[in-house]
This record gives structure tokens, sequence and C-alpha cells, in this order.
């Protein structure tokens, strides 16, 4: 199969970006941009309303956070998913258009689209055209990121939320690296996600969050797979999603998740759980939001 590149739109201004602020849950505790505990060099960038911890040897984000104000969400058209490269790194520390280029991978948001699209009409389109920046992309097969039981579902679920309680969440997302990620057109494609919402308990100082993780191997490995033979859409494999808890993302990730470990709610509602009778396993597969423990 041969693919042609696909041009990048004209890259944006984004001078004077705030970017992601780690107080955003006051009175709660402050929680901060998620940087690596391991050394791993990395470059913070800052747009509207969410940051991106991006990873230049990875070409992708090691991590990014986001503010969702779910009393001030705005209803903003996608604006013709004007995709750009980042003029504050180098074209070859980020994954341009020509990985995503006839094949069947999604250019998946990492920052949702919506998450960040609040405040003043100005600022909620400034948010909006901030999210197609391709730091903010990963690989995600199309199968894995339109699916309503995985990543859009658990995104819906986390919004609506949001939404219906005029709540202020923070969301922290990004790939599970490993070594033995395959490699197409020069960039390892994480096959595992991450997700990490943070949230307070009755508008109160109390944090709490809850963590997942979603798995896209078997797309994965078809994708990279077909690029030297007849493109075909993939067969769809067995996909799991799970409810982990934040800790073990920690691990997975060496990223400082700061207080978002401690504030987890499923150590405390997995024993309520299985003293119900109910066998309910660290790594809890679910298939529906509404099997979530929150």
């Amino acid at each position: 199969m041969t693919w042609t590149p696909v041009a990048e739109a004209a890259a944006e201004d984004l001078s004077g970006r705030a970017g992601y602020d780690p107080g955003f849950l006051a009175p709660g505790p402050r929680v901060p941009v998620p940087l690596p505990t391991d050394g791993t060099d990395v470059v913070v960038l800052p747009y509207t309303h969410f940051s991106v911890v991006l990873r230049p040897d990875r070409r992708l984000a090691a991590a990014t956070v986001v503010a969702v104000d779910g009393a001030a969400l705005r209803d903003v058209d996608r604006g013709g998913d004007r995709w750009f490269l980042d003029p504050r790194v180098g074209p070859d520390e980020q994954a341009g258009a020509e990985l995503y280029a006839r094949n069947d991978f999604d250019r998946g948001h990492l920052v949702r689209r919506r998450d960040p699209v609040w405040g003043s009409l100005a600022e909620a389109r400034r948010a909006n055209s901030d999210t197609f920046s391709y730091a903010n992309a990963a690989p995600q097969a199309a199968g894995f990121n339109q699916s309503l039981e995985l990543w859009l579902g658990l995104e819906d679920h986390v919004l609506t939320h949001a939404r219906e309680h005029d709540a202020r969440l923070v969301v922290v997302t990004g790939p599970v690296f490993a070594d033995d990620d395959p490699e197409y057109r020069g960039v390892r494609v994480p096959r595992r996600f991450f997700k990490v919402a943070g949230y307070l308990l009755d508008d109160g100082p109390a944090l709490a969050s809850a963590g997942f993780v979603l798995d896209q191997t078997p797309l994965v490995e078809e994708v990279v797979r077909s690029e030297a033979a007849a493109q075909r859409v993939p067969e769809l494999g067995a996909f799991r999603t799970f409810q982990v808890p934040v800790a073990d993302v920690a691990e997975l990730t060496a990223l400082d998740l700061g207080p978002l470990v401690a504030a987890d709610r499923m150590p405390s509602l997995v024993p309520a759980a299985s003293a119900a009778g109910d066998v309910v396993p660290l790594w809890r597969p679910v298939t529906a939001p509404g099997e979530l423990l929150l």
C-alpha cells in the first residue's frame, strides 16, 4: 500500500496561552501538571484551559491535563478540523499528518475537543481551535476511538457528569508507553491509554479521583500489519476497558499524579462491593459507564 502525505494547516498563533491551572479545583488541593518521575525529557506546552506534556523522543504527548468547568461549557462548531503542528517545538518532535494518512488510525484527541470549551465565546473558540494541535493527538484505531463502549463512551460519561452537576473536573489523559510498542512510519504506536479524572465531593475541599486504562492492542497490530498489504478494515478484536487504581496508572506511566493517587475512590469502593457478595478485582473490567465505581 502507498500513502500520500497530508499537508498540515498553518501554525496557530499560540502566544499568551496560560495553559492548565493547577489551582482550578480550589478549595480543594492543587493538582499539578503530571510530569515524569524517571527523568524523561518532556516539554510542557500551554494551551487554553489545558496543557500538553510532550515527549519529543516518542513524538507524542506523555500526558495531557485539562480543566473542565461544567457550569460554563459552550457548544462551539468544530471549525473544520484544522490540525496544525505546534510552532513552539520542532516538526521532528511531534507526529504530524503523515502518520494518519490513508490508514485506519484516527487523530485521537487526548484532551477531548469539548472539554476545554468554556468561558467567554472568544475563549471557548480559542480552546476549541487549540485542541487540534498535533501535540494533542495520538494514533487511535478508528474502532477504538469511535466506540461508545470504550474511549468515547468514557469521555461522554465524564463530560455528562460535569454538565449535569455544574461540576469542575481535572482530567489527565495519555498513552501508556511501552518499549515494545510497534513502530509505524517512524512512530512507536501506543497500545494502551489511560485517563484519570479528579473532582470535589459535594463541592467541598475533599478530592476524589478515578482511573481507567483502555486497550487498543488488536487494532494497532492489524493496522501495522496491513501497511505492506492491501488496505482493509481491521477485524475487531477483544477490546478491554478497565477501571484501575490510580496508583497503578502512576506506576505504569512513571508520571507524578500528585494528590489524585491518594484521592482514588476505588480502594474504598472495591471492599464495599466485595462485602456485598460481588467479586471485584483491582483491575475491574467494565463495558458500560453504569458499571463504574465513582
